[in-house]
Parts: C-alpha cells; structure tokens; sequence
C-alpha cells in the first residue's frame, strides 16, 4: 500500500511505498528535503507533521525530544506514513538534480596525517566520475549490509581521487579496519553522492566555516569550491580540536590566510597541555565565534562535527548573535556509537 506526501510551502507531491521512509521516497523522487546522517541521530530531516499519520522508527531522543513529537515534529528519516500525510519542510534546490550511484572504488592511498586520523583517497573505475556538491558525503556499503559516512574532503572540480578523512573509533566496523587491515588497491563499494550540506553559491553574504575534528572536510571541501569559483566573498574558518594535533592540515589553514586576500584562519584549542607550546586561542571553538562576532545578521554559517558542538552553535548563533535561522547550514558527525544507540 502506498501514500502520497505533500510537502508544504512548495505544494509538491510524492508517493511513499509500503515500509519506506518519507525521505527515502522523497530523495528516490529528486525531492530536496534536508537531510543528514538518515539514520535518526542528527536531526537534520527534522520538519513538521501537518495533516495524517505516521510511525517513527528507532532514533536519538537528542535529534527528536518527546516534547517535540509531541507537538508535531517528525523525523523524516525513520517516519513511515500510515495515511496520506502533510508535511511542513524546507526544501534544498538542486539536490534532485544529481544523480545517486552506486560504485566499486579502489583504494589509491592512506596516508596518517595524525595518530588518529587518516586521509583516504578512493579512486573511481575507468574514467568515471562522481558529481557531488562541495560538503556532501558518501556511505560505504559494507558487508553486513551496514554503512557509514563519510564527507568528501576535495571539491568536485579536482582531477584526482575522492579523499576523505576517517578518525578512528576503537572498536568501530569500519574504522578499525581502514586503521589495521586496509590496504592500497583494495576494492570498496559506496553510494553517493548524499546530504543537503553543500556550498551555497547563489549568495553574496560573507562566509563563516565552522569545524571540529574530522569535521573539517567537507569545510575543506566547500573552501576549495570557493576559491575555484573566485569568489570574492570574505570567508572566516574557525576549527577546533582537544590538542593542537587535532588540527592535522593546520598548515594548509595557515597557507590559506597567507594567499587568499578574503580569507582569515582562528584554531582554537579546548585542552592544550604544557607540552603542546599553544599560544593560540583556547576554548570552545563556537564560543570563540561568538567573541569575535557579536552581529552575525549579515553571514552565512557552514557548520560541522561533534553534534553538540554543532547543535550549540545553531542556538547561539540564532539567539544572541542574530544570525537568520535559515543561513545555519550544518553537518553533524555521528560516530558508530551514535549509530548503535
């Protein structure tokens, strides 16, 4: 039995099958609903349940309180209709637009930038390539019929292998097999590209870019979109780690500010010890944006890593800096426990 979903404001309409997620339809129909991790720990697909019924499946109670279920809110991502529903979202343009593959990739390099973190660069088969948007991410497709995420950390318009930087959890799937077993040449499969995090280049607005850990590639990746497109659009990286080291392409960060003439680079360090020498900034690295930039009324804000450094930064950045909720684009990391539960 199908249900058709109506999205409002824009009116459009779409059919969800039997045990189908309203976002697994709404991506399958080229709709752009926002979206982050699809597995009910970000929150990202968060919207509002006007008219019908639905059941949600398992999810964070961070990324959907009781109390706002209780007033209407769905996440799309684990919701299934039981009735022909209404449902209040704001839409992404142009995500429909890219097509989603499914692709075998070769492993083409490892390289250690950090005693936990690893850059991995996959390359594609044959002369294919992969459109994506600066900030989105694929899932690889693992054995068990699990998956996981992870953002580009290169702009589309590079001629070279898709890199993407992979901390270690210990004890996770996947990560603990790119740290020990993992090997050039080995083939994977992934299926992208996905998410509605992405380089906003219909605006003129000065950029704020917002990172912690392992939460600045898609950073990377939509810097690297910007200077392709010379725009000339002030940009302000922030990126914050526990340790200096944390910061594993701080001399790339550093680089940027040297060359780009619209471009300034703040590190931030939550828990520098004696030995690290940091004579940078120190704290929260969204609480050292809020020092810097009391007015955010004017900026867009691209945000991404731990989820409650991100989820801090949305409410603060809204309710007492004055940015526009609708200039806070965000990817927030889940880690493998977040998707155990």
């Amino acid at each position: 039995m199908s249900f058709q979903v109506t999205v409002q404001p824009s009116g459009h309409q779409f059919v969800c099958e039997t045990g189908e997620t309203v976002l697994s339809a709404a991506i399958r129909n080229g709709i752009g609903l926002p979206y982050g991790c699809k597995n009910g720990a970000c929150g990202s697909c968060k919207g509002k349940l006007l008219t019908g019924n639905l059941t949600h499946g398992e999810h964070q109670e961070k990324a959907l309180p009781s109390a706002d279920e209780a007033l209407g809110f769905a996440l799309f991502c684990c919701a299934r209709p039981d009735s022909d529903i209404v449902i209040e979202a704001r839409e992404v343009a142009g995500v429909g637009d890219i097509p989603i593959k499914k692709l075998p990739v070769r492993v083409a390099g490892l390289e250690k930038v950090a005693d936990d973190v690893i850059v991995l660069s996959l390359q594609l088969p044959g002369s294919d390539r992969l459109q994506y948007k600066a900030g989105q991410y694929v899932e690889f497709l693992l054995r068990d019929g699990k998956r996981r995420s992870y953002s580009m950390a290169n702009a589309p318009h590079l001629d070279q292998p898709l890199s993407l930087h992979i901390r270690h959890m210990p004890g996770g799937l996947f990560t603990d097999q790119v740290f020990s077993t993992m090997k050039e040449r080995d083939i994977l499969r992934i299926e992208g590209p996905l998410g509605t995090f992405f380089l906003r280049e219909d605006s003129d607005k000065p950029m704020l870019l917002l990172a912690s850990g392992t939460g600045f590639a898609p950073i990377k990746a939509i810097i690297e979109q910007a200077i392709h497109s010379e725009t000339e659009r002030p940009m302000t990286l922030y990126w914050g780690g526990r340790r200096p080291a944390d910061l594993y392409m701080h001399a790339l960060c550093e680089e940027w500010a040297r060359t780009l003439p619209h471009f300034r680079y703040v590190p931030v360090v939550s828990n520098a010890a004696a030995d690290d020498a940091w004579s940078g900034r120190e704290g929260f690295v969204h609480a050292a944006v809020i020092e810097d930039f009391p007015d955010l009324s004017g900026y867009q804000v691209y945000a991404c890593g731990a989820p409650l450094m991100v989820a801090a930064a949305q409410r603060d950045f809204v309710a007492r800096c004055h940015l526009p909720e609708e200039e806070f684009y965000a990817d927030s990391f889940t880690s493998e426990a977040d998707l155990q539960g």
